[in-house]
């Protein structure tokens, strides 16, 4: 049985970059497009693990980290961001993303990470 990954990016491109390289790799994937759809999702499809991008209409992702922490403390998420600024990383890692990955998406990079956080969250030692 595959992983499902929910890849959270309001780019078409860096939804469909990500999917490609994530199915590639056997993940299913599960697309939202803005953070109020992710959260439903996540609620709905029980993913394995969140690709999260921080800058997006509507709801800004480290407003969609915190609820996500909230709602599901062992949410596993990855924050996919061109911003990197140390500053926003602190941030990020406060508020428990597990993995901070650059745009553009290098493919080795952006499985390393994955199964990384994947590993940690069967191993227990989330945040």
């Amino acid at each position: 049985m595959s992983q499902k990954i929910l890849i959270v990016d309001d780019s078409a491109l860096s939804r469909r970059t990500l999917r490609r390289i994530l199915e590639s790799a056997g993940y299913e994937v599960v697309e939202a497009d803005d953070g109020m759809t992710a959260l439903e999702l996540y609620f709905l499809e029980k993913p394995s693990l969140v690709l999260l991008d921080l800058v997006m209409k509507g709801m800004y992702g480290l407003d969609v980290l915190v609820k996500l922490r909230e709602m599901d403390p062992k949410a596993l998420v990855v924050v996919a961001s061109a911003d990197i600024q140390s500053s926003t990383r602190n941030l990020v890692d406060a508020a428990g993303a597990l993995a901070f990955i650059n745009k553009p998406f290098v493919s080795e990079q952006v499985i390393a990470a994955v199964e990384a956080t994947l590993a940690e969250g069967v191993t227990g030692e989330t945040n």
